[in-house]
């Protein structure tokens, strides 16, 4: 009886600690209040990053609206992968490749003009031509990894706005 009375205690010590201390789960962000109600455009309405941007403002408790002239606007303007090559084998075939995801994004609040962002996320990616078809698995597996970490930082821009 005793044990499970501080056992009791100690969680709730900790779960006040955290708490205190400002700890927050993993991509929950405070979206300022101007932008609780959203309008989400898009070139391509059904793509992935699309689709990530559009979880991540539901998991902050953003509504998304109709567009409207008192609604503020997120746009994904862009998206694009490039790839730079960073080593060469003796052969001179391609080593590694640095794998670049660059995002543009418009953020227009009601009667104001839209304003610009960008996101760059970057990895390091080995290429070995004799493992074509893992590779390629690979290099599908970054390229998710790399939008999902995308849709954060607009999440995270998007919290700082109110902030500025």
């Amino acid at each position: 009886m005793l044990a499970k009375r501080i056992g009791l205690a100690l969680l709730s010590l900790t779960l006040l600690a955290t708490a205190g201390c400002g700890f927050k789960l993993q991509r929950s962000y405070s979206i300022p209040v101007e932008l609780q109600q959203l309008h989400l455009s898009s070139t391509d309405q059904y793509s992935e990053l699309t689709r990530l941007v559009k979880d991540r403002l539901r998991i902050n408790r953003v509504t998304m609206v109709s567009a409207a002239e008192d609604t503020p606007t997120l746009r994904l303007v862009s998206d694009s992968l490039e790839r730079a090559t960073l080593s060469l084998y003796p052969t001179g075939n391609v080593a590694e490749y640095e794998l670049i995801y660059l995002v543009t994004f418009t953020v227009a609040l009601p009667k104001e003009e839209p304003v610009e962002y960008s996101t760059e996320v970057r990895r390091d990616y080995q290429d070995d031509p004799r493992t074509a078809l893992a590779k390629s698995r690979e290099m599908e597996i970054l390229t998710r990894e790399m939008r999902v970490q995308a849709a954060d930082s607009i999440i995270q821009i998007l919290a700082s706005i109110g902030n500025e």
